[in-house]
């Protein structure tokens, strides 16, 4: 059998498998809050290695989409314990995604006087879907370097707050086109001031977050998820070897938990950051138009990764771990209940008998 069902520690987290459940936006959270369903949800998928949790607002100016879930009030704290407890009970392992999406949102999603942020005031192309219907995306405001340093210390607050809930660690995601990403690339990132231009000036803000959450809740249950290259969200890297060389290597002092990997085509530049981190290499790997499937595990078995997400099979087969191993049928994904609506499509996909 694929050593997949092998287990293995990421950081202090010793998971039980080598299966992660990947974050996937599910936009059921009410008023900022998940609610009894969301922990219904992960704890159906807790025999997962490691969950990571849908993108979760480290401040309130985070938020880029509707009905999707903070950690920045006492409240949220307290409503996530359900859901760590949920997963806990069930012999599973959680981490919370920490998601900042920057210039991708719109006021219309934010408390009132509020607008998105980013590096610099360049708006995204395209349309966000919104309870008011589909708008396009604003010119963003541009982070005044107290701004930024305040926005370093949200994800610092965001994550204490995350093990104050109950999680085993926390996911920075650097990926996506968000927050954390604009900074990274030179299309969106168009400062002077240190905060941008040369290679360690792009990479600072990533540098700054990843060791202000290190800080204060350790390294080792510390993640950060990265997309070299990838275009979701009005993204352009043409050459993102050198930013993400010189990020990993930045970080390799903070002993991470892990680097989580989303490929947007490029396998040598994985291979190459696998050889700069010291710690575990979660990958989702690039496989064109189809999800990630059964096949991925073999990139477990010949060395390429440590681990591999999975995202749409998770959402639809709360016993995947079971079904991959038995090679057992998967149930299909309906794309048409991937966001808000309730147990539809989202706890009510059978297991296994």
């Amino acid at each position: 059998m694929s050593i997949a069902f092998d287990p293995i520690a990421v950081g202090r987290t010793k998971l039980a498998n080598r299966l992660v459940m990947a974050p996937m936006t599910r936009s059921r959270a009410r008023d900022g809050l998940v609610t009894e369903l969301t922990a219904r949800y992960y704890g159906q998928r807790a025999s997962a290695g490691l969950i990571v949790t849908e993108g979760v607002q480290p401040s309130a100016v985070g938020q880029g989409y509707p009905f999707t879930p903070g950690l920045h009030s006492a409240e949220q704290v307290a409503a996530w314990r359900g859901v760590t407890g949920a997963v806990h009970a069930a012999g599973g392992k959680i981490f919370a995604q920490l998601l900042h999406t920057g210039r991708i949102g719109h006021p219309v999603l934010l408390p009132e006087g509020l607008v998105p942020v980013a590096p610099s005031p360049v708006a995204a192309r395209g349309q966000l879907f919104t309870p008011d219907g589909a708008k396009d995306f604003v010119t963003p405001r541009e982070l005044t370097a107290a701004e930024i340093e305040q926005t370093v210390a949200d994800f610092a607050a965001a994550a204490r707050n995350a093990v104050e809930a109950g999680f085993d660690g926390v996911e920075l995601h650097g990926a996506n086109g968000y927050l954390i990403h604009q900074f990274l690339s030179p299309g969106t990132n168009r400062r002077t001031d240190g905060w941008g231009g040369s290679v360690p000036g792009l990479v600072r803000f990533a540098v700054e977050v990843v060791s202000a959450v290190a800080g204060a809740i350790g390294g080792d249950r510390t993640g950060l998820r990265i997309s070299p290259g990838m275009p979701n969200n009005d993204m352009h890297e043409p050459d993102p070897r050198p930013v993400y060389e010189e990020l990993v290597s930045r970080t390799a002092a903070l002993d991470l938990a892990y680097l989580h990997v989303m490929e947007a085509g490029d396998r040598e530049l994985t291979r190459e950051l696998r050889r700069r981190f010291s710690g575990a290499l979660i990958l989702n790997p690039h496989t064109g138009d189809r999800p990630t499937g059964p096949e991925e595990l073999a990139l477990i078995d010949d060395g390429t990764a440590d681990l591999i997400a999975f995202g749409r099979l998770f959402l639809a087969n709360p016993d995947l771990p079971r079904r991959l191993a038995t090679g057992s049928p998967l149930n299909a994904a309906d794309p048409a209940t991937f966001y808000d609506g309730g147990a539809e499509g989202y706890t009510d996909y059978p297991a296994l008998p």
